[in-house]
This record gives C-alpha cells, sequence and structure tokens, in this order.
C-alpha cells in the first residue's frame, strides 16, 4: 500500500488529545501534522466564507462532500490531487509552504 502503514490510521489519532483536532498536538507522525495544516487553513477559510457550504466547496473544487469532510475531521489522508483542487477553488494555499497558483491546472 502507498505510504505504508502509517496510513492505516487517521490523521488524528496521531494527536495526543485527539479531541481537539484539528488544534491538537501531534506525536511522532509529521505526515499527521501536515494533515492537521490543510484541515485547519480549509476550516479557517469556510469560517472565513459563511454562504460557502461543504456542498457548493464541493460543486466547486470537484472534491467530493464527504471527502472534504473527512478531511475537516481527520479521517482520511488527502492525495495532492484533492488538495490542489481545494486550493484552486478557495484562491488560497492549503498545504504548508505552497503557494495556490501553482495548482491553476488539473
Amino acid at each position: 500500500m502507498t505510504g505504508g502503514r502509517a496510513r492505516t490510521a487517521p490523521p488524528w489519532s496521531y494527536a495526543v488529545d485527539p479531541e481537539k483536532w484539528p488544534d491538537a498536538r501531534i506525536a511522532g507522525e509529521p505526515a499527521a501534522a501536515v494533515v492537521q495544516t490543510i484541515a485547519r487553513r480549509l476550516a479557517a477559510a469556510l469560517r472565513e466564507r459563511p454562504e460557502l457550504s461543504l456542498r457548493a466547496l464541493a460543486t466547486q473544487s470537484n472534491v467530493g462532500r464527504q471527502t472534504i469532510g473527512d478531511l475537516l475531521a481527520g479521517a482520511t489522508w488527502p492525495d495532492v490531487l484533492t488538495v490542489c483542487r481545494l486550493e484552486r477553488a478557495l484562491g488560497l494555499a492549503l498545504w504548508p509552504g505552497s503557494n495556490a497558483t501553482q495548482c491553476a491546472h488539473d
């Protein structure tokens, strides 16, 4: 399996205090910390745009509503295409250190 055994557990499971996801402290898995940053930025973008529902973002980004919800909850490991499509739809960087304009094309 791509990603090895680490991907069998959801990102939130690497949190010391998982009930605080996505603001929990991450222990021992740097990839979970990256997903946590993506979830935080995505949640902040949705808070700043109350008119943008998960369904509307799903339509605009061509990413499933359930996938977006799972990402926000730390229940899934997003792939690069998913993050890129969300960045493009929102017009902002979600991946730490990324530039949303890099995702101009699929």
